[in-house]
């Protein structure tokens, strides 16, 4: 049993006399944990997925089939009612991921840790997590009373759940820390919603480049950080036509620069975060019918990021994955289209530096003095007397560092201008997309979505197929954005906005399909400037070459395409390298890994050492190379993937590729080959010995986390799959597809998905983890989509939930 495990390793820390009644950091106290009326033992219970409960405030009664995957298919009699279920059910299955995640978007951690939390919660508030959270509230209260509504029920829900349960029923996590549940708001909701927008498009170098540019120069920082890659295969084709758009790019001022020196930035979204789609036509599928596929790339935890479920009324039948603590299905299917998303790479996070009076009550702007705005924020600390940060805003927006954090200027700070903190209303875009029968309804639905940016996939039943690039984007003068900018020059703000409608977009394109991969949104015709992160330069061309390879795809096709493993990176160094490096001075150990790596195919499968040489290569290539941005006393970005392996082969007598430490000598390319080469055996040399073997699914040991620091008894490890980053299977270490969704738009559709885990967040329940299996072997579940609330064979509980004061 996993508490067994659990509790013995508990067991082993502390002295259990001592420790009955005392809470002992982030242990707690175990009278209460191990109680066998209340404690961890009443966590070990199966799930209950029938009966009747009654619940507050709905209208109607509610049916909830579960099949064998433990998916629940909710059907209500209106809108109101379906959104108090979700609630209800989410939190039934997953109520301490579903809180613990907003209390990390408020910066509340310290409240459940102490002390040690303090930073990381200072930290969310100085970004501004709980202003923007309340901006979308105060929108929907101005516009959109009605979609505020639906997110009110969905907090009764949640509420409706926790209100039912005793101390003995809370999940193991608030015993394992000694805390209770709160109340569900519709703040909360927006709180999730905002961890989201950081956590997917939340990654920003502005300050980072700012250094960069004044340590190299503009032509050598134009050189490693390009707007446009010599090779560019864009979201969106590069055919478009353009012509239609009639509001013109923003005019370039004459502002300059701000070089200033900026030590330390705070932490940042992990920066794999991304996701594949795409969709083919009918007359490129086998069958005829568009086939759609999702699969987002985030940190692969438990309990899982995702929660399927059906959610039908008379008006809407929708299928898909949910996130616990948002309305509606995310990426998912109804009875007449299909969606899903990948981070589109959209610069919306802009810096501004800030010069106050000597009171820092105002700020300099445009030659006069505006007032600052103080929000304090008052951090609770268990054990502790609370912490207030005094945290100043600007019409830009929050000033992140001051005097008070990670600055020691008294008179000067950097403010972040964030389109996350401009409100909006992202919630009614699901909920509209799960209503949507045909393109223009699933165009209506994206107008809401401000941010993240992200690429919205397309497929209905009619035979439609597109992709849109949707956000709220800034109309920026070239170049804006990309460094540090003077916060009190006007040309500097956001100017206007680019109109919906010419988001980039396309719909039913001559070569039959769509498809994003986080790769540059478009190529240099678009007429409004976009900013290049440089992320993805892999993916996204393996899968257009994928879809050019034939005239037509079957499902059996997309799973195949899901699970490719083909290491396009290193088949565009790796041959170089191999060939340049000289040989003559290899060690016999060194001989025998050569040729291992001679031989690879560029496939990174589970059983092969190549991968594993190659990662521990370039890896060691790629730190010497830009020894020059390895310095602790400033924060810096080295480049990207892409451009650094274009350097090597094309500049390989370029300046950066001599190592700063060696002064006798100038490398170039050739040399680091080699001196890397050297530093990777060694190392695989050790691992050998530590491991047995570095075969590449023992060298990069995939495992699936538990969201307290991957807790060893709630998670699981050594996960057999291949893969990495910048292949289309991007499984790394912690990080990969969270999602994979295949949709056939037969009528009504056929639809397959798995993701890294499983329904229940209770590690002691089957349903916990019970789909890892299948998602590391490549196998998918089908999704019974069930068109009316009558059950069928795969059905195993029925629940029905009732109206408390029902006679």
């Amino acid at each position: 049993m996993k508490y067994t495990k659990l509790l013995i390793s508990l067991l082993l820390t502390i002295g259990i006399f001592y420790a009955l009644n005392t809470k002992l950091g982030a242990i707690p106290p175990l009278g209460k944990f191990l109680n066998p009326s209340s404690g961890i033992w009443q966590n070990e219970t199966d799930e209950i997925i029938t009966g009747e409960i009654l619940i507050p405030g709905l209208k109607e009664k509610i049916t909830v089939h579960y099949d064998e995957l433990m998916i629940p298919h909710v059907f209500a009699q209106n809108e109101h009612d379906l959104y108090k279920a979700q609630g209800y059910l989410t939190a039934k299955h997953r109520l301490w991921q579903l809180e613990f995640q907003t209390h990390a978007a408020a910066g509340r951690l310290s409240e459940i840790f102490g002390e040690g939390a303090l930073e990381y919660d200072r930290t969310e508030r100085r970004r501004g997590m709980g202003y923007g959270a309340e901006q979308a509230i105060a929108y929907m209260e101005q516009h959109d009373t009605k979609t505020l509504e639906f997110v009110q029920d969905y907090a009764d829900g949640v509420n409706a759940y926790i209100n039912q349960l005793d101390p003995e029923d809370y999940p193991v996590e608030y015993k394992l820390l000694d805390y209770e549940p709160e109340a569900w708001t519709a703040k909360k909701t927006a709180l999730l919603l905002m961890y989201m927008t950081k956590m997917l498009a939340g990654y920003d170098d502005d300050l980072e480049y700012t250094n960069v540019l004044r340590m190299i120069g503009e032509d050598n920082f134009n050189l490693l950080f390009p707007d446009f890659f010599d090779i560019t295969e864009p979201v969106i084709p590069t055919d478009t036509d353009w012509s239609f758009i009639d509001v013109p790019q923003t005019d370039l001022p004459a502002s300059k620069v701000v070089l200033d020196t900026i030590v330390e930035t705070m932490g940042k979204p992990h920066p794999d975060n991304g996701s594949n789609n795409w969709a083919v036509s009918g007359a490129k599928s086998v069958t005829g019918n568009p086939i759609l596929a999702n699969d987002p790339h985030l940190g692969l935890k438990l309990p899982s990021t995702w929660f399927v479920m059906q959610l039908s009324t008379p008006n809407q039948n929708a299928f898909g994955a949910t996130i616990p603590g948002a309305l509606s299905v995310i990426s998912g299917f109804n009875q007449y289209i299909a969606w899903g998303e990948t981070n589109a790479t959209r610069d919306v996070i802009d810096w501004y530096k800030i010069e106050f009076n000597n009171d820092r009550t105002q700020y300099n702007y445009n030659g006069e003095w505006k007032d600052v705005t103080l929000r304090v924020e008052e951090i609770g600390i268990r054990g502790k007397e609370s912490y207030k940060d005094s945290v100043l805003y600007t019409h830009h927006g929050p000033v992140v560092y001051d005097k008070n954090f990670k600055s020691d200027n008294e008179r000067s700070g950097y403010a972040m201008r964030w389109i996350g903190h401009d409100g909006g209303n992202n919630q009614k875009t699901f909920i509209e997309l799960n209503k949507a029968k045909n393109y223009e309804d699933y165009v209506n639905a994206l107008q809401y979505w401000n941010a993240p940016a992200q690429n919205f996939v397309f497929a209905s039943t009619e035979g439609d197929i597109a992709l849109w690039i949707q956000g709220k984007f800034p109309n920026k003068w070239e170049g804006q954005g990309k460094f540090l900018m003077d916060g009190s020059n006007p040309e500097n703000d956001w100017q206007s906005y680019i109109p919906q409608k010419f988001n980039a977009h396309t719909k039913n394109p001559e070569r039959g399909f769509v498809s994003s991969a986080n790769q540059h949104p478009v190529d240099e015709n678009y007429p409004y400037y976009v900013f290049n992160d440089g992320y993805e330069t892999y993916r996204n061309r393996v899968i257009n070459s994928f879809f050019g390879s034939k005239d037509k795809f079957s499902v059996e096709d997309f799973k195949d395409l899901h699970n490719n493993n083909h290491n396009l990176k290193a088949e565009e160094l790796l041959p170089y390298m191999l060939e340049q490096m000289n040989v003559s001075s290899l060690s016999e150990d060194e001989k025998t890994v050569y040729e291992e790596i001679k031989t690879w195919k560029f496939n990174n499968d589970i059983d092969e050492v190549g991968p594993s040489i190659w990662r521990q290569w370039y890896a060691e290539l790629y730190k010497i190379l830009w020894d020059e941005f390895d310095d602790e006393d400033t924060a810096l970005t080295s480049p990207y993937t892409y451009q650094t392996i274009y350097l090597l082969k094309n500049y390989g007598d370029h300046e950066f590729m001599d190592i700063v430490a060696t002064e006798d000598k100038t490398e170039t390319a050739k040399d680091l080959f080699l001196i890397s080469f050297k530093e990777a055996v060694k190392r695989l040399k050790e691992i050998k010995q530590e491991d047995g073997d570095y075969a590449w699914g023992n060298y990069k040991g995939t495992y699936v986390g538990h969201l307290l620091q991957a807790l060893p008894a709630f998670s699981r490890f050594d996960i057999p799959i291949g893969g990495d980053r910048n292949i289309v299977n991007a499984t790394s270490k912690n990080h990969g597809p969270s999602w994979r969704m295949i949709v056939e738009m037969t009528s009504p559709p056929t639809a397959l998905g798995v993701y890294p885990g499983g329904q229940s967040g209770n590690p002691g329940s089957q349903y916990y983890d019970n789909f890892i299996d299948d998602w590391a072997a490549g196998n998918y579940h089908t999704l019974n989509f069930l068109q009316s609330n009558e059950a069928d064979n795969s059905i195993i509980g029925t629940l029905t939930l009732t109206p408390a004061n029902h006679e």
